[in-house]
This record gives C-alpha cells, sequence and structure tokens, in this order.
C-alpha cells in the first residue's frame, strides 16, 4: 500500500505539466498571458494579438500582425458541406438548428469534427501544418457558432466580411448588423479575457488527447466535448435565467429577494466562486465594468443593478466573490447574443489557448499517463467458482 499523501479531490493543487502560456496567482488575483497582465491586455490589446501572443510567446509586430489577420480572414469561410450538415442535425431542446444537447455543444462538437474532414490539411502533423490548423480552427468555430446562433433565430447563413475584425465579424454574422464601435470593443475585450486559463478542465482534456499524438482537431473536439459539462460550461447562461426570472420590470431589490430565498434553500448561486482564485477574478473586474456601460448604453441598466446587489449579497452572506461568469452574462445579452450560445462563445475564445496548448504539447510530448492510488477490495481476493458464490 502506498504512504504517499492522498491526492486531493479533482486533483485541487496538483502540478501536472510545466507551460509557458499562462500564469496565474488565486491568492493575489494575477492573470497573465506570457508574462503580460490581463488587465494591460484587455486594456490596449485585440483578440487578433492575443492568439498570436499564444502561439508565439510574444506579440506581434504590425507586419506580423497583418498576416495573422489576413490568415482568420481567408479561413473563417466554412465549407458548404458543413453547413449542410448543420442543418441537417435534429433539433431538440436547444431548437432548431441548434442539436438536442444544452446549449448547442452537441451541434458545436459535432460541426468541429465535420471541419477536420475538409481541412486542407487534414493529414499534415509537422508544426507548421498544426499551426495552421490552429488558425483555421480559431477562424471557423467563431463562424461556426455565429452560424448556428443565425440559423435558429430563422436566418439565412452570413458570410464574413474580410474587412471586419474577428469580433465584429461574429456579431455581424450572428446579427446580419453591422455592429457599433462599443460593441465590437465589448465583445473583443471579452473574448481577450476568455482566451486562456491555464490548466482548467477542458484545456487539460485537449492536452491529454494531443499527448497521444492525435490530430489538432480531435484535441479541440475533446476539449468541446469537456466544456459541455455544466460544472465547467454553461455558469453565465444560469446567471442569465436567475436574472430574467426576477424581471426586467422588477425592482432591483426584488434580485435580493429570490437569492436570499436560494440560500435559505442552500441552492448554489450562479457565476460565485472559483477553484483558483481566493480573490477576485481579474476578468471580473473589466467584465463588471462593460456591464454596465452596455447596460447604459442599451438602455436597460437594470440587468447591471440587479447583479450589483446579487454581488453584494452573496459576498457579505458567503464571502464569495464573482468569477468570469457572473457579470459576462449580462454583458453577452446586452450584446443581443441568445443564452444558447453563451457556452459556446466561451469556445469560441478559448480555441486560441486550446490550440495554444496542444501545440505546446505536440512540441515536448510525453504521453499523459497518471497513476490511481488503489482503494478497492484488498488483494488477492480468493476466486470462488460460480457454483459455490
Amino acid at each position: 500500500m502506498t504512504t504517499a499523501a492522498k491526492p486531493k479531490a479533482g486533483l485541487e493543487d496538483a502540478v501536472a505539466t510545466t507551460s509557458a502560456i499562462c500564469y496565474l496567482d488565486g491568492d493575489r488575483g494575477v492573470l497573465a498571458y506570457c508574462g503580460y497582465d490581463i488587465h494591460d491586455l484587455a486594456r490596449r490589446s485585440t483578440f487578433e494579438e492575443v492568439c498570436y501572443l499564444l502561439w508565439h510567446r510574444r506579440l506581434p509586430t504590425r507586419a506580423e500582425l497583418g498576416d495573422l489577420q489576413s490568415q482568420l480572414a481567408e479561413a473563417r469561410r466554412l465549407p458548404e458541406a458543413v453547413l449542410r450538415l448543420m442543418r441537417t442535425l435534429p433539433a431538440g431542446s436547444a431548437g432548431p438548428g441548434l442539436g438536442h444537447g444544452s446549449d448547442g455543444m452537441d451541434l458545436l462538437r459535432t460541426l468541429t469534427s465535420a471541419l477536420g474532414h475538409y481541412d486542407p490539411e487534414a493529414s499534415d502533423s509537422s508544426e507548421q501544418g498544426n499551426y495552421r490548423k490552429a488558425v483555421r480552427l480559431t477562424a471557423q468555430i467563431g463562424s461556426l457558432v455565429a452560424t448556428m446562433g443565425r440559423v435558429n433565430a430563422g436566418g439565412g447563413p452570413i458570410q464574413p466580411d474580410p474587412v471586419l475584425g474577428h469580433a465584429a465579424n461574429f456579431l455581424y454574422m450572428l446579427t446580419g448588423d453591422r455592429p457599433s464601435g462599443l460593441a465590437t470593443r465589448a465583445f473583443d475585450v471579452a473574448l481577450v479575457l476568455h482566451a486562456d486559463h491555464e490548466l482548467n478542465a477542458s484545456t487539460f482534456a485537449a492536452r491529454v488527447a494531443a499527448a497521444t499524438l492525435t490530430d489538432i482537431h480531435s484535441a479541440i473536439v475533446a476539449a468541446i466535448g469537456t466544456l459541455k459539462g455544466p460544472l465547467h460550461g454553461g455558469a453565465n447562461a444560469d446567471v442569465m435565467r436567475m436574472l430574467l426570472a426576477v424581471g426586467p420590470s422588477a425592482p432591483p431589490e426584488k434580485a435580493e429577494e429570490v437569492v436570499r430565498a436560494r440560500l435559505a434553500r442552500k441552492e448554489k448561486i450562479p457565476g460565485f466562486g472559483h477553484r483558483v482564485y481566493s480573490t477576485e477574478d481579474p476578468r471580473a473586474t473589466h467584465l463588471r465594468q462593460m456591464s454596465r456601460d452596455l447596460g447604459q448604453h442599451a438602455g436597460q441598466p437594470i440587468w447591471f443593478d440587479m447583479s450589483q446587489r446579487i454581488e453584494a449579497l452573496v459576498n457579505a452572506d458567503k464571502k464569495l466573490n464573482p468569477n468570469v461568469d457572473f457579470y459576462s452574462a449580462s454583458v453577452y445579452y446586452a450584446l443581443g447574443i441568445p443564452i444558447d450560445l453563451f457556452t459556446p462563445i466561451f469556445a469560441v475564445s478559448r480555441v486560441a489557448g486550446w490550440t495554444a496548448h496542444v501545440l505546446e504539447q505536440y512540441a515536448n510530448n510525453r504521453l499523459i499517463r497518471p497513476r490511481a492510488e488503489y482503494i478497492g477490495p484488498e488483494y488477492p481476493q480468493r476466486y470462488q467458482p460460480l457454483e459455490a458464490r
């Protein structure tokens, strides 16, 4: 029997690998991509710059950024066969065109796998080939999720505009309208904030898959399947449903009544607490501000007002801080994004981090094969013939 200390449930605090991509300090509330603080990136950078940073460990020059923007623009158009598949997959609880799972994640998983069949370099496992596929996946997943939402709302697919950046293209392909500067910047910052977060469950799943030397599409499908789980994705959708249950015409203090009742029933309030952060999630700092600004601009400050009251109540009662999901709910809602797309949108951003980790795993690979502490029946057991049991 082993005498080593028992691992914490869920591998909490276990260090599984080394990585040059993301730095977290939960006690100080620090999140940094390749050494760059998330606050600097959120205020000054763009999603395209962050993609380059995650993939190359440095910020791009103007020429390098221009090249990447051109590559993303060229890759955004979806294969017609994938659009046909989107229309033929079964509808269900999420509505026509969004598959039969929660928040369209089943559809996103299946269509991302299908992209691998039509990738022009599907069989190229070289370092440069995998990098080009990372760029294409990042471009195409944004187009997939926007088109899913568009089709689900009864519209037809809209082709991407090569003049628009990643954030603006997503909103344009989803709504059919060219977004305002405020909306574009808000969504771009949201993409920056969600781009990576070290070894979260979906990123770890992608690295485990990549360590077998499977193809990059399969590794990203593993990540998407993991994100589908309600303990990883979906909290911001639950937050917005909670706010909508209170109602836009209710006074903000009504939200406090609803939350107090849920706390009295020992129910979890979505959007609070984090496995890593013991202080405020640094991403929530920016999302809070965006929620206020977008709510005021849209003439719907009620969602931010409710959220503020809920935050104060949960912090006072449970000493919990809002995480990235809490204020992203009202941000996305103010942008006109359907709730069913909230979790797929996580993948629109996180695919940059997923692919960065997959490329890092490929570059310095060893099969990930941990051990388990055995706690079953004592060895050896005496085998009993069937008639003697």
